[in-house]
This record gives C-alpha cells, structure tokens and sequence, in this order.
C-alpha cells in the first residue's frame, strides 16, 4: 500500500477549496485584465471615426475604473487564498516532518545526520512552500493568461495573424523541459550540500569545548569553508541554468512583437485589419510576455520545490523499525507488573556482522534488582535497549510479565520502562520541567521529593539562582555532569514505573554521592524491578543477581559474594577497584 504522503497532492489537497475560491479569483483577475486592450482597442476605433464626445469618454473612464477597482478587489482576494493557503500546507507539513521524526527508531539517526535533518525543516520546506504558493499562482496565471490571450487574439484579428504572432512559443516549450530536468538534479545537489553545511555548523556548535580544548578551532573553519565553497559552486552550477531562462524569454518575446509588427503592419497598410485591431494586438502580445516570463520562474520553483520536497519525502514515508505489531496485547493481568525474562538472546545490529550479544538467558521477578556488569562495548546497553525496544530483539527472546515484547503495545512496554541512560538528556526548560517530563500532572511536591531521592534538590536550591525555576539551557549546558546525571534519574523516580533501567547513570558522582543516592534508591527500587548497569561493583553488590558481561556472552552470574567467592572477572574488578578508593582515600 502506497504512502499518502509520498505525494505533494496529498498536502494541498487538504485545501482544495481555499485553492478553487483562489483559482476562482485569479482568473477572474486575469479575464477582466483582458479586458482592458478590448475597451482601449474599441476607444481608438472610436476615435478614428471622428464619433469620439465627452460623454463616451465619461463611460470609457468609468468602465476602466470599474475594472480596476474589480482587479484590486480580486488581487487581494487571491493573494490570501493561495499564498496564506501555502502557509497552512507549509504548517502542515512541517508538522508531518516532525512527528515522523518522533515515530522513527535510533537507526534512522544512525543514517541521518542532525544537520541534514535542521536543513530539511527550514530549507527544504521554504522551497516546497513556493510550489504550494507562487507555484501555484504563477503556474495558473500562466495558463490561464496564455490560453485566454491567445484565444482573444485569434478572435479579435484571426488565427493566421495570431499564430504567426506567437511562433516563438513551441521553442520555449522545448527549452524549458530540457531546463526543468536540469535545474531538478542540480537544486538536489544544493540542498544535500546545505544539509552538510548545517551538520558540520550543529556539530561544532554542540562541541565547541572540545574543538577549543583541542585548538582545531582553525581546522574547523577549514572544514567548513570547504563545504561553503562546494555549496557556492552547485548553486552557481544551477543559477547557470536558471539565469538562461529569464534572457530565453525576453528574447522569444522580443521574436513575438517582431512578428507582431511585421505580419499585423502589413496587413493594417493593406487594409485587411484596421488599427484598433492593431493597437489590441500589440497589447496582447504585451500581455502575453508576463505568462512567458512567469511560465520560466514556475519552471524553476516547481524544480528546486519538487528536489527538495523528494529530500523529506525520504522520511515522511520512511516506515519506522520498530512498532506496534498487529494484533498487540497486554500480559493477562491486564498491566505491566515487571517480570523479565531472556531466553537465549543472540542480537546483531543491521550494519555489523559480529553479535552484540549471544546466548543471552535470564530471569528477573518483579521487585528484584538485576546488576550487569561489563567493560565498555561488552552488550550492557544493547541488552537494555532491547528491552525497552529501541531495537527489535528476536521474536521469542525477550518477554515482559510472559508475553514477547514484539506483541505488547509499544507505548505501554515504553509507558512500564523508567530509562536513566549514562548521558542524560535534558532539555531547554526549567530544572523543575525536566524533572516532570515524564507524562502525568506532577505536583510541585512530587517533583521535589524526586529530586531529594536522587541528592540533587540540595544542588538545586544553593547552586542555581532560581532554584527549580532555573532554565538549564541547551543540553543541560548549565549543569555539571554529575547534576545532569541526578536530574535524569529524579526524572525516572517521578514517573514511577514498574521497571526502573540505570544505564551507568551515576558515572559522574563520587563514590560517596553514589552510596547515598543508591541508598535512597533502596525503599524506590523494593516497588520495582530494576536494572542496574555500572562499572563499579559498589553499585551492584545488593543487587538479586548479577552479571557480568564480555564481548556479548554472560561469563559470571549469581549475588555478590557468590561471584566474589569464583575469583573470577567479578572477583578481580573487585579487588581493584577496593584498591583504588583505598589509595583515594589515603591521598
């Protein structure tokens, strides 16, 4: 089944009416505009009779008047339907965009770059709103004024006349549609390089500590001066295309008022036409240059908004990985209650050819605590991004409270799972909105006491001058890595959901900050089944089970002292680091 929205129809659709009442309108315009060199045609006619009196005069000023006034009404009127109905396709789209955006799993973005993306959102929706606004007017204009002259021209003077008046026209057909393929492949390229020029400025942005840190700050504007420069060049690539047609269409006009004058003259000398037909003639091949003109800059519109529109319709119809699958169900009991079992897991990501993990089983009953342990890239986050199913595991792999995750709702696995991954996210609001981010009308109390849980409110009301209502700025950026860090998890305590995942979410505090919040975790994670990633084994010692995970395989499993008493990778990791806060603390 196609995708609707693969189709720029789809989106102006939706305003069809608006369109036909602006449609209406333009043409409208555009007929009484024709009817100006018919009255100044029949004026001089008049005139040339000697018949000509004030009172005629009086009635030709009024109609011309009257005219006008109709086309200044109409003006507007189409002016608000088509280019304020562009707005609303612009919105519409916009918000298509970014909602597929919100659907889409972590492995688009492992293909799509953020800058990419920013450029299809600003960029590439102005192009296409030029389709849905001046491509629209000009395009009807055009056809209308075209069809509608040339039919009056042939009506007034004769087809022959005519005809050899506007011989020139097949030439700037043929011209064009070699034009348009051009000017479509070459915008393409335009906007790819734009999208790599807002990637590289995103990325620099975000990283100018390290680019700092690391005096790459001339390097960088290397960088992006390279990339500048190869924007300039296929712009200039294409504006060589775009800026013939303009020249293409002067000249072609020029031809249409030579035959004008040559063919219509010497039939006016011969007396086969006289000169009010003339003069309307002359008006009409005059007013048919505008339609010529405007048919070259539709071209162009309509190319670079149909390249860029073909950009975001990659990923407006780009079907997520994961997602709710048909005939989804909730665990008999009717909610998530939080038991987790693994059953021989082996997992491998789409671009990798090595498991990330493999042979995987394990049981954790609701209200348990699981601790992984593992050195980096041993599996620790895959298995937990499995379970909340940013990735799909293998259908009969990983269950929740019995039932495959691939058949729960997916909103309702994710609505169950409470996530504090390493590098919390926040974003830019107030400490006390990122702390209630997670859906539900939190109290003020509720948010605080999640905070005194994670020790960070005392952070909060002596280290920042307004205290919750504090903005945290892009990223956090106003925090230091360990509050981010206690921000994030306050935010998994508030939302309490039956399965609490810490993905080494406490990296950044001191050992001793790291026993008090596990401490306050304690009568939280009695409630909840809780998984607990770290690579220190303070973190995991009153942990139900654990693991310890390398290079995708469990090598030890069991409590604390079980594991201790193997000597084996536990045991060791132990050992040291026992040794390292034992030297800490004599320094």
């Amino acid at each position: 089944m196609s995708n609707p929205y693969g189709s720029l129809v789809h989106f102006l659709s939706r305003y069809k009416w608006r369109y036909v009442m602006g449609v209406a309108a333009l043409i409208t315009t555009d007929c009484l505009s024709l009817v100006m060199p018919t009255i100044v045609g029949r004026f001089f006619e008049v005139a040339q009779t000697g018949t000509l009196t004030m009172s005629l005069i009086s009635q030709y000023v009024g109609v011309i008047l009257g005219v006008s006034l109709a086309i200044g009404v109409l003006r507007f009127a189409w002016r608000i339907f088509v280019f304020g109905t562009a707005r609303f396709v612009e919105q519409d789209l916009r918000n298509t965009f970014f909602g597929q955006l919100e659907k889409l799993s972590p492995s688009f973005y492992h293909r799509n770059k953020t800058g990419d993306l920013m450029a299809m959102a600003t960029n590439d929706l102005q192009a296409v709103r030029g389709i849905a606004g001046e491509g629209v007017l000009m395009g009807t204009d055009a056809i209308v004024m075209t069809l509608v002259t040339l039919g009056i021209m042939i009506w007034t003077v004769g087809w022959k006349l005519s005809l050899l008046a506007v011989l020139p026209l097949p030439i700037l057909a043929v011209a064009s549609t070699y034009m348009s393929r051009a000017i479509f492949t070459r915008s393409r390229k335009v906007q790819d390089t734009f999208g790599r020029i807002s990637d590289i400025t995103q990325e620099n942005i975000a990283g100018m500590r390290v680019v700092k840190a690391y005096s790459q700050e001339a390097e960088q504007e290397s960088v992006f001066d390279g990339a500048n420069r190869q924007y300039l060049q296929r712009f200039m690539s294409m504006m060589r295309i775009q800026g013939g047609i303009e020249p293409l269409i002067q000249l072609l006009a020029g031809l249409c008022y030579v035959l004008a004058l040559v063919f219509p003259g010497r039939a006016v000398l011969r007396g086969e036409i006289d000169l009010g037909h003339f003069v309307s003639l002359t008006m009409y091949i005059g007013m048919m240059i505008w339609p010529m003109l405007a048919g070259g800059w539709v071209v162009n519109i309509i190319q670079r908004g149909m390249a860029a529109f073909d950009r975001i319709k990659g990923v407006i119809t780009e079907e997520p990985a994961v997602q709710t699958a048909p005939g989804a169900r909730m665990p008999a009991a009717g909610a998530i209650h939080g038991q987790i079992e693994i059953r021989n897991l082996t997992f491998t990501y789409a671009d990798k050819v090595i498991p990330a993990l493999k042979g995987i089983s394990l049981t954790v009953n609701p209200g348990e605590t699981l601790g992984i342990l593992g050195r980096t890239g041993s599996g620790k986050t895959t298995l937990v991004s499995l379970l909340s199913r940013l990735f799909n595991p293998p259908r009969g792999t990983l269950f929740v409270d019995g039932v495959d995750v691939l058949d729960l709702p997916l909103d309702q696995l994710r609505h169950a799972i409470a996530f504090v991954p390493q590098d919390s996210f926040l974003f830019s609001r107030t400490v006390g909105e990122n702390i209630g981010f997670a859906p539900g009308d939190w109290t003020e109390e509720q948010v605080r006491g999640a905070a005194r849980t994670a020790q960070v409110e005392q952070d909060i009301l002596e280290f920042l001058p307004e205290g919750y209502q504090t903005m945290v700025g892009e990223r956090g950026v106003t925090l230091s890595g360990g509050q981010r860090q206690r921000v994030g998890l306050s935010r998994a305590v508030l939302k309490d959901a039956p399965i609490l995942v810490l993905d080494d979410c406490l990296s950044a505090v001191d050992t001793a900050t790291e026993a008090r919040i596990l401490g306050g975790l304690r009568p939280v994670m009695q409630d909840r089944t809780t998984v607990v990633i770290s690579h220190r084994v303070t973190a995991l010692r009153q942990a139900d089970q654990i693991i310890v995970l390398d290079n995708g395989v469990i090598m030890e499993s069991g409590a604390h002292d079980e594991l201790i008493a193997q000597e084996g990778i536990y045991y060791r990791t132990w050992v040291r680091q026992q040794l390292e806060d034992a030297i800490a603390s004599a320094e």
